[in-house]
């Protein structure tokens, strides 16, 4: 059964398309999502052992979550990010008014409809300081190219681990993006990434 589009599903996924297939010659074209929530806990992963690993119980949670909240540029192919123990739209504006520190130029942000995106304080600062959110279409998250680096950075930073506190997987998730953001054409991340990139 061929799947029917919405017309204005059709729009926005093409704007999205177009923004890649033809960036703007007057900006950079950016990509924004959350990772979370990431708590402190034994993570299932993969070793060459005979025996699967006993992943330890972890019935008290009290280090609480922290979030990614992460920018991919795809000019350069190097994502920024910042942990927050919340992804409000502080956080977000907090993390927006850094990427704006680093680029001159108008900045196309590919994003979700969460609601800290659309709240009226991000969308003011967002029109002072040229910035244009472009939204994913809803239940089309596969649409934004940031979405396939987080299957990259989990299974490199998370999967596999027994972090005693936020303070560790931060540093891990850190050096991972530093790693990653100097060997972007490393094959084992371009394979990974590559599985789930459909856009």
């Amino acid at each position: 059964m061929e799947r029917i589009e919405r017309p204005r599903v059709r729009i926005e996924k093409n704007k999205i398309l177009e923004l890649y297939r033809n960036p703007p010659k007057d900006g950079r074209v950016l990509c924004l999502d959350e990772l979370g929530p990431l708590e402190i806990k034994p993570q299932l992963g993969e070793n060459w052992g005979r025996k699967p690993d006993r992943v330890p119980a972890n019935y008290n949670k009290k280090q609480g979550v922290r979030h990614l909240i992460a920018v991919l540029d795809l000019k350069s192919n190097k994502i920024y990010g910042h942990m927050k123990k919340r992804k409000r739209w502080h956080e977000l504006l907090h993390l927006l008014k850094y990427i704006r520190s680093l680029f001159n130029e108008k900045l196309y942000i590919i994003l979700d409809n969460f609601s800290p995106h659309i709240k009226e304080d991000v969308t003011t600062w967002c029109k002072k300081n040229h910035v244009d959110f472009v939204f994913t279409p809803t239940n089309a998250s596969w649409l934004n190219r940031i979405e396939c680096h987080f299957t990259a950075l989990k299974k490199f930073a998370i999967k596999n681990s027994n972090y005693k506190n936020h303070k560790e997987l931060g540093s891990a998730i850190r050096r991972y993006l530093i790693w990653r953001n100097k060997n972007t054409t490393d094959k084992k991340i371009r394979d990974i990434e590559n599985k789930v990139n459909f856009s």
